[in-house]
C-alpha cells in the first residue's frame, strides 16, 4: 500500500480516507463489544452474590467444561464482531448497525450467532465457577436477546434488506446451529 500512496499522489487522500475509515470501524466496534462485555460481566458479579440464597449448587464436575464452553463462546462472538466490522462495515451496537446485510460466517449457520456465543459465555462462566445464578443470568441473557431479536432486529432489518433477508431467514434457523438449507 505504502508503494501505491508513494507512486500515485492523486490516490493518496483516498487511500488515506479509507483506511481511516475502516480503522475508525474496527474501533467503534472494539470498544461497543468491549462495553457491552462489561455489562454482563458487571452483571454476573453482582448476581454472584445471590448464590448463597438459593439453595443449589452445581457439580464440581461442569467446572472444565464451563471452561471450555466460555471460551468457544468467546471465540465465536469474536468472529462474529470481526465479521461485522469486515464484511458488514459496522458494528455489533443496534445505533451502529452494518451498512451491509451479512450472512457469511457463522451467520451461515444460525442468525444470531453473536447472541449464543454471548450465552454461552455466560453460561460457560457460571458453571466454571459453580455460581448458580449466573447460570440463571445467561438463561435472562437469552430470553432479553429473544425479545430484542422479534420485536426489534428482524423487523428492522426486513425493512432495510427486504426480500434477501426473508429469504435468508428461511434459510437459517433464528437459534440452532445448523447447516443452512
Amino acid at each position: 500500500m505504502c508503494s501505491i500512496l508513494q507512486e500515485s499522489p492523486a490516490l493518496r487522500p483516498t487511500a488515506m480516507a479509507s483506511l481511516l475509515s475502516k480503522s475508525f470501524t474496527i474501533s467503534r466496534g472494539l470498544v461497543y463489544s468491549a462495553c457491552f462485555v462489561w455489562l454482563w460481566a458487571w452483571l454476573a458479579m453482582r448476581l454472584r452474590s445471590l448464590d448463597a440464597r438459593l439453595r443449589v449448587s452445581l457439580p464440581v464436575w461442569l467446572r472444565p467444561f464451563g471452561f471450555e464452553l466460555a471460551a468457544a463462546g468467546a471465540l465465536l462472538a469474536g468472529i462474529c464482531i470481526a465479521t461485522f466490522v469486515t464484511k458488514g462495515r459496522g458494528t455489533p451496537a443496534p445505533f451502529d448497525p452494518p451498512r451491509e446485510f451479512v450472512a457469511s460466517g457463522p451467520y451461515r449457520y444460525v442468525r444470531n450467532p453473536m447472541y449464543v456465543g454471548g450465552a454461552a459465555v455466560i453460561l460457560g462462566a457460571g458453571l466454571a465457577v459453580s455460581s448458580p445464578s449466573i447460570v440463571l443470568l445467561a438463561l435472562a441473557f437469552l430470553l432479553t436477546m429473544h425479545l430484542f431479536v422479534v420485536l426489534y432486529e428482524e423487523p428492522a432489518l426486513t425493512g432495510k434488506f427486504g426480500v434477501s433477508y426473508q429469504r435468508y431467514c428461511s434459510a437459517v434457523h433464528r437459534w440452532l446451529i445448523r447447516k443452512p438449507r
